[in-house]
């Protein structure tokens, strides 16, 4: 059976200078891999390069990238109108090597709106997936918000990865059809120990960004808390950021630079072999959407510790792990406390089972190929 053919458009996608950003798209387009043949049109502002775009095919993993890099227009506000030429242009190029997608697949909205103009032009279905925690913030304003309402009031259907999103959507104006597929993790990469060798320090477990919307300042002050009461645990910090020398010297003046470890940026199998390594995970974000992260953490066979905003409470429950108040130092620092006594109580086996059975790339790339399955057949 001929596989179809899946167009991502992503303005984020990881790269050797960001191998991060956007990784959860790349972990959509592996899923849909399996079930599918997948090209990926990434385009991004660089305001090193000379001219104003350039494209640099490459296969990775697999998967056929056109990374495409624009510079700013010397006409006064026309620099958007480069970013769409350099889109179009990828796309004539795999029009070209007669790769011609059945659907094209966008992910946020900014990305939709060649999505769109493109799916319009040549006959395909497209489908916008939305990743992004800026609408229940209420950031998308202005040009953003027209940009962002037609995208998604164009498209044949948006996917979000939280039923929490999908009702913020709706309040910005979206009207359109909605399906949840949720993020994904590779089984190969995030596995359980589950048998691991007791000890008398505990150690918990961050990963993320060093920004504020993660919450970080609430939760070294719930460890200055805790250090007043025991001195049974570690909290090793994953990631990097602007604001990390920030954080440092709070762990400093809070008097918990023996208990906090920052580790800076891994790549994933680093941040596996942690998960594999600590007792439990912990997450304090003031927003989200629904974390990797959380996902990961959970099929290495640890509970979780994580705000209840966002899309969180739907994958997070009093089997998996612990809700709290975002922004509270006190209900963390008591849920922290709480684990580190019963940690060697949690089901490690089930919470690594959900995962798995829930989250893992064969499971997700099927949803989509279901999707996409019933959207081959629409007539635009």
């Amino acid at each position: 059976m001929k596989k179809r053919k899946i167009l991502f458009i992503a303005r984020r996608y990881p790269s050797s200078k960001n191998p991060i950003a956007g990784i959860f798209i790349k972990e959509h387009a592996r899923a849909v891999s399996l079930y599918g043949e997948v090209a990926v049109i990434n385009a991004e502002f660089d305001s090193g390069e000379n001219g104003l775009l350039r494209i640099y095919p490459s296969i990775e993993e697999g998967i056929r990238i056109l990374r495409v890099r624009y510079h700013k227009s010397p006409i006064p506000k026309t620099t958007y109108i480069i970013y769409l030429l350099g889109i179009f242009a990828a796309f004539r190029a795999l029009i070209k090597e007669g790769w011609i997608p059945d659907i094209i697949h966008a992910h946020v909205y900014s990305e939709g709106v060649p999505a769109v103009m493109l799916g319009k032009f040549y006959g395909i279905p497209v489908i916008i997936s939305e990743h992004f925690s800026s609408f229940p913030r209420g950031m998308i304003k202005g040009f953003e918000k027209l940009k962002a309402i037609f995208a998604m009031n164009s498209a044949n259907l948006i996917i979000t990865v939280s039923k929490n999103l999908i009702e913020h959507l709706k309040l910005f104006g979206i009207k359109n059809r909605f399906k949840v597929i949720p993020n994904t993790f590779d089984t190969k990469v995030f596995y359980p120990i589950i048998k691991r060798k007791s000890r008398e320090t505990i150690k918990f477990l961050l990963v993320a960004s060093l920004v504020p919307v993660k919450g970080i300042p609430y939760l070294l002050e719930a460890v200055a808390i805790l250090k007043g009461k025991r001195k049974d645990f570690i909290l090793d910090i994953i990631g990097d950021g602007i604001y990390r020398e920030k954080y440092e010297e709070y762990a400093y003046e809070l008097g918990v630079r023996d208990e906090v470890k920052f580790y800076g940026l891994k790549t994933k199998k680093d941040i596996a072999q942690f998960m594999r390594n600590a007792d439990f995970f912990v997450l304090p974000s003031i927003w989200e959407n629904l974390p990797c992260v959380i996902i990961e953490a959970m099929a290495c066979c640890l509970a979780v510790i994580a705000s209840r905003v966002g899309g969180i409470p739907e994958i997070l429950d009093e089997k998996t792990g612990i809700l709290v108040p975002p922004k509270n130092k006190e209900s963390l620092a008591e849920a922290i406390s709480y684990m580190v006594d019963h940690v060697q109580d949690s089901s490690k086996e089930r919470v690594a089972g959900y995962a798995k059975r829930k989250f893992s790339l064969g499971v997700i790339g099927r949803q989509f190929d279901n999707v996409f399955e019933n959207y081959k057949k629409i007539e635009l």
